[in-house]
């Protein structure tokens, strides 16, 4: 029999996207910031994800939580992209309580979705013990002789920083708000987590089951995360950015209770799950992953030697970048991330790269933020041995220049091998209030055909515009973070 597989991820658009096609951002278009709520983008059509693929090879499956791969057609659903069944939100960013998004100031819509209907009927209750109810009623109403794909993206940890107060008095004694907050929230996680594990023994799919949980990124500093000794955070290339924590719990194992080391990128998963299945991934399909199986279940040598953590071609403005100083092969200035073996290079502008121990956290954003403006370097090149030097606090690029000339030529490589950037203008018939309210597709067919063209044309130059507006943005989302971490009602 076939193994059973609960996919349990705290996820965010480029994770989700590599997981499900098997492909580096280079490889999608979305090696750019993330598809917002009324950008016409999704996830490419085009290529055939892992819930597709495992379908073919007899699956029943199934998607509760964030979406956030885009939903402006409806072939961009969920129930469009290889699963059966979805609850769940499709933008980024919702409310724990009444699942409402802004995508700034008047453009507010609910987000609730079950299939393709907006689920206004369940709103009221908190998304994380929302999500696990419908895990619960999944299993309980499935065979488990039918192999079954149930992928659980809790919204959970990301912001609004909100909590059962139940959970939230556990941790009463934390002085800093957000860390209390964000504390509570992990903790009815975990019991989410634990209470689909029961249901997997209780309904008779455990024994034959495989459980992986993983973050999709580094702890927002500002927002109660920590990353504390890796250096960085969401959003930043440095370790504490892209390093991702999980664990694989099944009787299938070979090995257990143990700790792997293995390098092992999201991508990997779709191939290896697909191996678990039975089903094959042609060699057109393997672009980017590799099966690791054996490396987690055997503990044998992972076959993954590299990761490319991305190339951004819009986000090219770091001020000491330049073509001459990539040796004449690679432009400095392009922020971009490659780990090769034990070494790490970054070139442009990698994000803030602090160590900040949860401690030093203030319950204002702007004690950190000036932090971490003090300390920012003025150069466009690094490199590190990660295993030797996990927390990046030496930068070799100085002494190693081979290395940095070997490690900018796979930058080089890998970028002659990447497709244009999908990141189209926002369009007006977005707006929820077109939708009666609510998130949802609104481009048909031609509508998209026709925007196409001209979204193709102004998505380069819309990405230099936006820095001219970035600071005015950076003191509105400051001030609404603030006020919903100070918010009574959470």
């Amino acid at each position: 029999m076939l193994p059973s597989v609960c996919l349990s991820f705290i996820l965010c658009e480029e994770t989700t996207g590599q997981l499900l096609l098997l492909r580096y951002q280079i490889h999608t278009g979305l090696q750019h910031s993330i598809i917002r709520p009324r950008q016409p983008n999704c996830l490419p059509l085009d290529q055939v994800t892992l819930p597709q693929k495992l379908q073919e090879a007899g699956y029943s499956t199934h998607m509760v939580g964030k979406w956030h791969l885009g939903f402006y057609r409806k072939e961009c659903l969920p129930t469009r992209r290889g699963f059966d069944t979805f609850l769940g939100s499709l933008t980024g960013n919702v409310d724990y309580y009444t699942y409402d998004n802004c995508d700034g100031p008047g453009v507010c819509g609910f987000d609730l979705h079950e299939g393709e209907s907006v689920a206004w009927g369940l709103s009221g209750q908190y998304s994380t013990m929302l999500y696990a109810q419908r895990a619960n009623h999944i299993l309980a109403s499935h065979s488990p002789q039918q192999p079954l794909f149930l992928y659980v993206a809790f919204q959970a940890v990301h912001t609004p920083l909100q909590s059962p107060r139940e959970y939230l008095y556990r941790y009463r004694t934390m002085g800093n708000v957000a860390r209390r907050k964000y504390a509570a929230m992990v903790t009815c996680m975990d019991e989410a987590v634990r209470n689909i594990t029961w249901a997997l023994k209780r309904y008779g799919f455990y024994n034959n089951s495989v459980i992986i949980f993983s973050s999709d990124n580094g702890g927002q500093t500002f927002s109660g995360g920590s990353n504390w000794p890796l250096r960085g955070r969401k959003g930043t290339y440095w370790e504490g950015g892209v390093r991702g924590l999980g664990f694989i719990h099944s009787p299938l194992l070979k090995r257990k209770r143990r700790t792997s080391h293995a390098l092992v990128h999201i991508t990997d998963w779709y191939p290896t799950l697909v191996g678990l299945a039975g089903g094959t991934v042609s060699a057109a399909d393997a672009l980017d992953g590799y099966d690791v199986w054996a490396a987690i279940s055997e503990g044998r040598a992972s076959p993954r030697t590299e990761i490319l953590h991305n190339i951004d071609p819009l986000y090219n403005h770091a001020r000491h970048g330049s073509l001459e100083g990539g040796f004449g092969i690679w432009n400095t200035a392009v922020q971009a991330a490659i780990r090769v073996g034990e070494w790490k290079l970054l070139t442009g502008d990698p994000g803030p790269g602090d160590w900040i121990p949860p401690q030093t956290l203030a319950a204002f954003p702007d004690s950190w933020w000036n932090l971490e403006r003090m300390s920012s370097v003025r150069q466009a090149v690094w490199l590190f041995n990660i295993s030797g030097d996990p927390y990046e606090r030496e930068d070799l690029a100085g002494q190693r220049p081979d290395v940095v000339r070997a490690l900018l030529a796979r930058l080089a490589d890998y970028n002659r091998t990447a497709i244009p950037v999908r990141y189209p203008a926002e369009n007006p018939r977005a707006h929820p209030d077109f939708n009666g309210g609510a998130w949802g597709p609104w481009a048909s067919d031609e509508e998209e055909e026709e925007d196409e063209e001209e979204s193709r044309a102004r998505s380069f130059s819309r990405g230099r515009r936006k820095k001219k507006c970035k600071i005015c943005k950076l003191r509105s989302f400051f001030r609404k973070l603030n006020n919903r971490l100070m918010s009574p009602r959470i």
